[in-house]
């Protein structure tokens, strides 16, 4: 699972650079400075293999890991309830602040507030989760779709999405400027994208969180040996329907309101499968290459500590915290300062937890957590932070 998670880590930050890089981008629009051949090929990799996909990937181990806590949590005889309270509390401050100081675009006020539902919803049956995570992704697909319908109609729906050339432009140069000026450029973005994040990222995040809470109370990662043909499903399903439905979204998504909101409802419904088939062929690959399992591990262990230090380093890449390269580098070279990026927090992962046994946001979760001091150092045991008292040895299970 922590390998699973670095990989995840690596997808988002694909994602994530290219909004953190350019205030057009952030607007829904692509670069103009950047209309070569390779930008756009970069831009529709980048849409169709990994938009909408990873943090997917990343609800599904937030909810699986739910259910790891609550084990945890019964074999200890703790109070689970105040305990993870605590834990939401930490992710809501965390999320805010990075929200404000860094990246508007912030996931982890998201995953409290899903948290939070996970937790009264904490007695509910697997086969109940599962439905309940297909009919809100049926009802986000079909609020899409109406608003694509509304839009065709002639109502003018984009300044709920700040969908302008001159939003964009007025996003860089606040970007471009000092620390107040890219604090207030945040919050202001945070007013226009809270209804989307309300109203569909978080059911979005909640239907994903739903099935990796049911795939926990099943066991089924427990033993992937004795589920091949379950995950072998999934690849085919995930590759044919799920990459069908990609390659109509990332069509849709350069092509005009109307068919962004199209796009857009057909992705909600294929994405998931696509994030399974990634997941499904990692798990069955990552027996056959334990270096690759190994160094995504590392990673994947403090995957809250590098998510928000990634969102850090742009900034100081792209804004007025640093070089202020906002909409100054093209898109295939986001994609290659992001693989860099990451290979340099795989290379400091593995050097922080030899003499840590967590990252340091996570030792502050988790202090927040349990209150009391986190174990200083790791053993040849430590476990990551996922409320579990012991933790196997080996980077696939």
């Amino acid at each position: 699972m922590d390998a699973l998670r670095g990989f995840a880590l690596l997808g988002i930050l694909v994602v994530n650079i290219a909004f953190l890089a350019s205030g057009y981008r952030m607007a829904g629009q692509a670069e103009p400075a950047f209309d070569g051949p390779l930008d756009w090929g970069a831009r529709w990799t980048v849409t169709l293999l990994a938009e909408n996909k990873f943090y997917l990937l990343f609800s599904f181990l937030f909810g699986y890991s739910f259910t790891l806590q609550l084990d945890s949590a019964a074999r200890q005889g703790r109070r689970f309830v105040p305990m993870f309270l605590r834990r939401l509390g930490g992710l809501l401050l965390l999320g805010l602040a990075h929200a404000v100081l860094l990246f508007p675009g912030d996931i982890l006020t998201t995953y409290a507030a899903a948290g939070l539902a996970l937790l009264v919803l904490r007695r509910i049956t697997p086969r109940a989760a599962v439905l309940l995570a297909v009919g809100l992704t049926a009802l986000l697909a079909l609020a899409f779709a109406a608003l694509a319908a509304l839009t065709a109609a002639g109502l003018d729906l984009t300044h709920t999405v700040a969908d302008t050339a001159a939003e964009a432009a007025r996003s860089d140069a606040a970007l471009s400027g000092g620390i107040w000026q890219i604090v207030a450029e945040h919050v202001r973005k945070l007013s226009l994208i809270l209804l989307l994040r309300v109203f569909f990222q978080g059911p979005a995040v909640l239907a994903a969180c739903l099935i990796g809470l049911a795939v926990g109370k099943l066991g089924v990662l427990r033993d992937l040996s004795a589920h091949r043909a379950a995950l072998r499903r999934l690849q085919w399903t995930g590759f044919t329907v799920g990459l069908s439905g990609s390659l109509f979204y990332t069509a849709s998504a350069w092509n005009g309101t109307v068919h962004k909101f199209w796009g857009e409802a057909v992705d909600l419904l294929t994405a998931p499968l696509l994030a399974a088939a990634y997941a499904a062929t990692f798990l069955r690959l990552l027996p056959y290459v334990p270096r690759v399992a190994r160094a995504l591990a590392a990673p994947g262990r403090m995957a809250l500590s590098n998510y928000l230090a990634q969102s850090l380093i742009c900034a100081l890449i792209f804004t007025g915290y640093g070089l202020a390269l906002v909409d100054r580098v093209s898109p295939p070279l986001e994609v290659l300062i992001a693989c860099g990026v990451f290979v340099c927090q795989v290379l400091y992962s593995h050097w922080w937890l030899k003499r840590h046994r967590y990252g340091p946001v996570e030792w502050w979760l988790r202090y927040l957590t349990y209150w009391r001091r986190p174990a200083p150092k790791a053993g040849r045991h430590a476990a990551p932070d996922t409320g579990r008292a012991t933790r196997r040895p080996g980077p696939t299970t």
